[in-house]
């Protein structure tokens, strides 16, 4: 079984307001279109399909580089999810979820719901219940009443057996609400899941306050402590947060004892509840010895986003009479936020000594602690 996600985020989105399209909009320290992407991340798809607006350029640029398959939208957006199932042509998927952009807040049980539904039927689609009574009104006045038994509101992510929505769309003369429509044209059977009223679609501008709410309502924030310490030895500079520092002495340590980033990392892994550095990369293997602690950090970043969450900041203090980490400290933000994904601001490295009392007061090493925080994607 192979998997994919179709995101159609080719729209204009001009009754949200704000002059650009919604999906670029900020959204609780996001863009809309991030939260999307990092919840279907996270959901663990072969394949995912975003189908962009051949005049958002810079978002072409950001994401080519990326894990994302990349394609135009059409005229309308039927025509975008048919060039989205066009691009897994030859891929052999067997089941595609098609989900609009603007549904920032769909939840993983929502997207496993559907994917599950399709090991037995050809379509599924989340579906809210409707509780509202129902009016029919004209120019502000009610004209009437609807029965609201058996009415669903639509919502996506629609998932389908890939070959079947790939017919269906061919065959279809067009002018559908939604994908679901053009699958029963087509005589598919399509199974409703639970919706969820959280799942809502960005349409108007006050849209995005209800959005946030939920946003932060649901995120799961860890946080996570490292600490490590290194003796000096021979040498003629220390690794600190990456950056090579002038000194009389060197650090010992089975990689290259860079104290600081052994410390950050410990903290992700802590905040992830994963161990420590010593679990994933064990000093009795002597293929890390004088590895680069880059990719300690690098392992600790990338499990952090397999397990579905973001990095949100981290602190690092370094604790040595020498050297001084005053002037360093601005390049050791930079190359920590390099590894890491993150900006300068995410980062902070700073120092201090311990007034001369210990080990470090003795200056026969350095020490470090650190501080990571994470929020689930």
């Amino acid at each position: 079984m192979t998997t994919a996600a179709i995101i159609v985020a080719a729209g204009r989105g001009q009754r949200a307001g704000g002059g650009v399209p919604k999906q670029w909009r900020p959204l609780a320290g996001r863009r809309v279109a991030d939260w999307t992407l990092a919840q279907f991340e996270a959901a663990g798809l072969d394949h995912i399909v975003l189908v962009l607006s051949e005049d958002d350029k810079e978002a072409w640029a950001e994401f080519e580089s990326g894990r994302y398959i990349l394609t135009s939208g059409g005229s309308d957006r039927a025509g975008s999810v048919r060039n989205g199932l066009s691009a897994l042509e030859n891929l052999g998927v067997t089941k595609v979820l098609i989900h609009d952009v603007a549904r920032p807040c769909v939840s993983k049980q929502i997207i496993s719901d559907v994917l599950n539904a399709l090991d037995e039927s050809p379509a599924a689609a989340p579906g809210l219940a409707v509780t509202d009574a129902l009016w029919v009104g004209a120019e502000d006045q009610v004209t009437g009443t609807r029965d609201r038994d058996g009415l669903y509101a639509a919502q996506t992510p629609q998932g389908f057996h890939y070959d079947a929505i790939v017919a269906a769309h061919t065959a279809h003369p067009g002018d559908a609400a939604d994908d679901v429509q053009v699958a029963r044209d087509a005589g598919l059977p399509v199974t409703i899941v639970p919706g969820d009223a959280d799942n809502l679609k960005i349409t108007r501008p006050e849209d995005f306050a209800r959005a946030e709410r939920i946003l932060r309502t649901d995120m799961d924030i860890r946080l996570g402590n490292g600490y490590d310490v290194h003796r000096f030895g021979d040498g003629d500079h220390v690794v600190l947060c990456g950056v090579k520092v002038p000194h009389e002495r060197g650090l010992q340590g089975h990689s290259d004892a860079d104290v600081g980033m052994h410390a950050v990392t410990d903290a992700i892994y802590g905040a992830l509840a994963q161990g420590d550095i010593g679990q994933h990369f064990p000093p009795s293997d002597p293929q890390w010895k004088g590895a680069a602690s880059e990719i300690f950090l690098r392992h600790a970043v990338e499990l952090a986003a397999s397990m579905g969450y973001r990095i949100s900041n981290v602190d690092c203090t370094l604790v040595c009479e020498y050297p001084k980490i005053g002037p360093h400290s601005a390049a050791m933000r930079i190359e920590m936020a390099r590894i890491m994904g993150l900006s300068e601001s995410q980062v902070s490295v700073k120092a201090t000594t311990s007034e001369r009392l210990g080990f470090t007061g003795r200056s026969e090493g350095i020490a470090s602690l650190a501080t990571a925080c994470l929020v689930s994607a």
